[in-house]
């Protein structure tokens, strides 16, 4: 059975660090707890779990107090996870069994990420992390904030064990003010710091600041592809807050430069037609959005949504607009298999299955198409 280190960085996090060291204190054979200054009762806390903890000067630099923490573990293998993460019972179990039978040892495993929840607590959106490593191997974070563990080599072992993020608070104004600070001592902003730059700017609604860095950002050559379709999403966001449609689709469609078309880019691309009231375009980029499949191994954030009710719900609209009921409502059943529960999609059956062969139910029928688009894929 192989062991595990867990190694934690963490800074006033009271109110969150009990609820995620009892999803995972009994499944580790040691603690590691690196404080950067915490004046609450963080320390505390964490005492109640492990002696392991270390005060280390904050540097603004997130990559630096990580790689403190995987030095002092000393267990086979070394796991890293955030205050306010979680390991729900599914997945402590079957994280408890991987360790118990895994078989071989990989140099790194990599988990779904779960960033994003929606009313009924189910992932939203989500992405994949390397979570655990081989402390022989000497991996090393990379990046003072936005910081990534660099994996070159090595075998990796793809589960879906998840780890769910439920985030505390706005790290915006932090996160640009180390960025400053990184560039004041001779950092330069350029590849992923710069894609980082550009999302924070995003963030903090400074459009136009924002989308001229990602424009920036697709100059440079060299990219992870990820990240180069994310900027295509989030600089298609940009250029609809500042009213520039067509450069918006523009930038939508020059994310199939990188990959196969993705689930929620069709379904923005989509999202511009209905703006238009073309609903025959809508209406084949929603289907597109069905028909697409992940790439293996892909790291970037997927919206759960896009790949799964989403698309259901926008035909149903869009076919309510061309009066043809019989197919909104097949799809209104779909996007229902999803969410059982949601009043929407229910009121929308009732309506449906009422007013066919009677009229048109366009009026009738609940929520709006580009809102509910606009909010699944922002």
């Amino acid at each position: 059975m192989i062991t595990i280190s867990l190694c934690m960085i963490v800074k006033n996090e009271e109110n969150v660090l009990r609820r995620c060291m009892d999803s995972v204190h009994d499944l580790v054979d040691e603690i590691i707890i690196v404080d950067t200054g915490s004046s609450d009762r963080t320390k505390e806390i964490a005492a109640e779990y492990t002696s392991r903890i270390f005060d280390l000067e904050w540097t603004d630099d997130f990559a630096a107090a990580r790689n403190y923490a995987f030095e002092q573990a000393a267990m086979q293998y070394i796991m890293w996870l955030d205050a306010d993460d979680v390991l729900h019972e599914q997945d402590r179990i079957k994280f408890a069994q991987l360790k118990q039978t895994l078989s071989w040892e990989p140099d790194a495993m990599m988990c779904n990420y779960h960033l994003a929840f929606d009313e009924h607590g189910n992932a939203a959106a989500t992405s994949r992390r390397y979570r655990l490593v081989k402390r022989s191997q000497g991996y090393r974070w990379r990046n003072p904030v936005h910081e990534y563990l660099d994996i070159t080599g090595g075998k990796v072992l793809q589960t879906d064990i998840a780890v769910s993020h439920y985030r505390e608070g706005d790290h915006t104004a932090r996160n640009i003010s180390i960025l400053q600070k990184w560039m004041e001592n001779g950092g330069k902003l350029e590849g992923r710091m710069l894609f980082f730059y550009a999302n924070e700017l995003l963030d903090q609604r400074q459009y136009r600041e924002a989308a001229e860095c990602y424009e920036d950002y697709f100059r440079e050559s060299v990219a992870y592809r990820e990240d180069r379709i994310a900027a295509c999403s989030k600089l298609a966001e940009c250029y609809h807050h500042l009213g520039q449609k067509e450069k918006k689709l523009d930038r939508l469609i020059k994310s199939f430069h990188y990959d196969v078309p993705h689930a929620d880019i069709c379904c923005s691309i989509a999202g511009c037609f209905e703006e238009r009231e073309e609903w025959a375009l809508a209406i084949y980029w929603y289907e597109r959005a069905l028909e697409s499949r992940l790439p293996e191994g892909y790291m970037g954030v997927v919206n759960l949504a896009c790949f799964t009710w989403l698309p259901h719900f926008q035909l149903c609209l869009c076919y309510a607009r061309l009066g043809q009921l019989q197919q909104a409502l097949e799809h209104n059943g779909h996007a229902l298999s999803y969410l059982p529960e949601d009043a929407n999609l229910l009121e929308n059956k009732r309506r449906l299955e009422q007013a066919l062969g009677i009229g048109s139910v366009i009026e009738s029928l609940e929520g709006s198409g580009n809102g509910h688009c606009d909010e699944a894929n922002h």
